[in-house]
């Protein structure tokens, strides 16, 4: 018999005063049985980062077709494909054929091994933007999961706090490729 997702409920309550979007998401994330918390959490992040009412969590984990999560327009063509962890670069090739826009959250002890294998490949893509998150500050997102969570989502000037009542998490992103989202000041690195 195989193992089932684990579903979580989350309000996350996202004041973004760089994009000048503010709005209330009630989300289900179903947790992969191989995933960890800590990567559930970093697509709560991207949730969060770049937040519409059209984004939506795809099959990611589950699919070697879909991300981790993406916005589609009224026609269904992909405007942002949103992969979480260290891809395969032809994954990433892949997607940037597919979506008018994709990013990369990286993170994780390995990040800067996967970035330096594969960084002559990805900075050719245009539509790509590649984003690195600080090991600490993963496992301190871990650390808030619960099975019902309230967040409180805050960005501005490209950081951003993320609070419950288990705690407080500052994200400082840095950009290794490609451009900024609309209004977004972030570290370059």
């Amino acid at each position: 018999m195989a193992i089932k997702a684990t579903v979580f409920k989350a309000t996350l309550q996202i004041a973004d005063m760089d994009r000048y979007y503010y709005a209330d998401h009630h989300l289900t994330v179903a947790q992969h049985p191989s995933e960890t918390e800590e990567r559930m959490m970093v697509r709560l992040f991207a949730f969060a980062l770049f937040a519409d009412e059209a984004l939506t969590f795809a099959q990611g984990m589950s699919s070697d077709d879909e991300p981790d999560l993406w916005l589609k327009d009224l026609t269904g063509a992909i405007e942002l494909w949103i992969m979480a962890g260290l891809p395969d670069e032809r994954a990433v090739r892949r997607a940037c054929g597919r979506a008018e826009k994709v990013v990369v959250i990286s993170y994780g002890r390995a990040a800067d091994i996967w970035w330096n294998e594969n960084k002559n490949k990805l900075t050719r893509l245009h539509n790509l933007t590649v984003l690195r998150l600080p090991t600490d500050t993963t496992q301190a997102l871990a650390k808030l999961v619960g099975r019902t969570m309230q967040l409180q989502c805050t960005i501005q000037e490209g950081n951003m706090m993320i609070t419950c009542d288990k705690g407080v998490v500052e994200i400082e992103p840095v950009i290794w490729h490609g451009a900024l989202p609309s209004g977004q000041t972030w570290q370059q690195g």
